[in-house]
């Protein structure tokens, strides 16, 4: 395929990029890109960072490549529903736009505070977009008292961060044992733990918070579960995504709050699990079966996942399922908070051991690598980023655990349980 209409559903990262691959490929066709924001595709890093300390305004994230793409733009019309038969798009202005391929980039949304009037109450935020970056940027502008953060997984930890680096007194209430748990473990968490306390953030794990409670219409406090309340002029929510399939209802595709189900190729799954010829998927809202873990169904929400996955999809497009073969690109990712520089290769979610296999958390550098079944399926660099590229080959082959022994700064190796909360839902990390 090489003309004809092609509609990229999201206007973000994913969908900036698959459609560029989808011009450099080739394709001539007519090209539409739809968004619900009114912006053109911007980097979301910068917004729990850059943007909360002030060095960069919300407006100044926009990607670049934008100006140079051949296409159509809908934005700040969000997609409302699939005709998979009439092969159409239907927007939620009441207009449809056929297509002969479609990629679905929709992305997640934050998952927001479960009880709607205390989530409306003034001072309670969000993070995901730029108009919550900029609103919260807003609010953190009045110099709060005490700012609240709900949840210690990345973006609650980046966001704690920013705000201690412009002096804002932070607390951060978690259910679960240490921060970043359910994506690092404990032992990697609770080496960041002691990076939160002496950064002056009053950490909080295991807490669990039932009610937002307000005076005047703002927040003033969240109440526990196990008695007592904090003090709070501004709360942040920060307790992970909701991917963004709800507008697929009735399409008949496999798609939940998890995601969107798709085969190795990007093709979206009917509800019986059969591909879709004609509808792809590529970024957060994707779920497919990776092969270096068993063909079990992923979705990541991972920077660099999105680009690769989003120039898998549109070669899967254009030249068909079985030119582009099965995506099977390492997960990776990386996160700034306190200081440190953590980098990830491979799924550590489901590993039953870790081990220190370069450095020492006593110096602030190491790396941990992580094993499931006696194979290596993980490592996670801190502040140690040199040593990781020598562990993606191990990863991608399932070396043995511990895959590299006898190098220089290297520890005496001692496998330890990582401390992974089990699924959500039997931990209790939701409120």
């Amino acid at each position: 395929m090489r003309d004809g209409t092609i509609v990229v559903a999201g206007a973000s990262l994913a969908g900036l990029r698959g459609a560029e691959a989808l011009r450099d490929r080739g394709f001539s066709g007519r090209l539409i890109l739809v968004g619900d924001e009114p912006y053109r595709p911007y980097d979301r890093p910068p917004l729990s960072k850059h943007v909360l300390t002030g060095e960069v305004a919300p407006g100044a994230t926009t990607l670049p490549g934008v100006g140079r793409l051949e296409a159509e733009w809908r934005l700040g019309t969000a997609a409302a529903g699939l005709d998979r038969a009439g092969r159409a798009l239907r927007l939620a202005d009441g207009t449809t736009l056929p297509f002969d391929r479609l990629l679905i980039a929709t992305g997640a949304r934050a998952r927001p505070w479960p009880k709607a009037d205390e989530a409306r109450l003034a001072g309670v935020h969000t993070l995901r977009g730029r108009d919550d970056a900029a609103a919260l940027a807003a609010d953190l502008s009045a110099r709060p008292g005490r700012v609240l953060i709900l949840g210690a997984g990345f973006i609650g930890c980046e966001v704690a961060s920013s705000l201690r680096a412009v002096g804002l007194p932070v607390t951060v209430a978690d259910p679960g044992p240490a921060p970043l748990a359910r994506a690092l473990g404990t032992v990697v968490g609770g080496f960041v733990a002691g990076r939160m306390a002496a950064a002056g953030v009053d950490y909080r794990p295991g807490t669990r918070v039932t009610h937002l409670e307000g005076a005047g219409g703002r927040v003033r406090r969240a109440r526990l579960e196990a008695g007592g309340t904090i003090q709070a002029d501004l709360v942040v929510v920060a307790l992970g995504a909701l991917r963004n399939t709800g507008w697929l209802a009735g399409a008949g595709l496999d798609a939940d709050e998890g995601g969107l189900s798709c085969d190795g190729a990007c093709r979206v799954l009917d509800a019986a699990g059969r591909p879709d010829d004609a509808i792809f998927a590529a970024g957060d809202v994707a779920r497919w079966p990776h092969p270096l873990y068993g063909g079990r169904p992923v979705a990541l929400e991972h920077w660099g996942n999105a680009v690769a996955q989003a120039a898998h999809a549109a070669r899967a497009m254009l030249d068909g399922p079985e030119a582009a073969g099965a995506y099977a690109e390492l997960p990776a990712f990386w996160s700034s908070q306190f200081g440190l520089n953590i980098k990830s290769l491979g799924l550590i979610e489901g590993a039953d051991a870790v081990a220190v296999a370069q450095g020492s958390p006593r110096t602030g550098r190491f790396l941990a690598v992580y094993g499931r079944a006696g194979r290596t399926v993980a490592a996670v660099s801190i502040n140690a980023g040199r040593w990781l590229p020598a562990y993606e080959a191990p990863i991608r082959d399932g070396a043995a655990f511990p895959p590299i022994t006898g190098a220089a700064d290297q520890p005496r190796l001692r496998s330890l349980p990582p401390g992974l909360p089990g699924p959500r839902g039997a931990s209790g990390a939701r409120p």
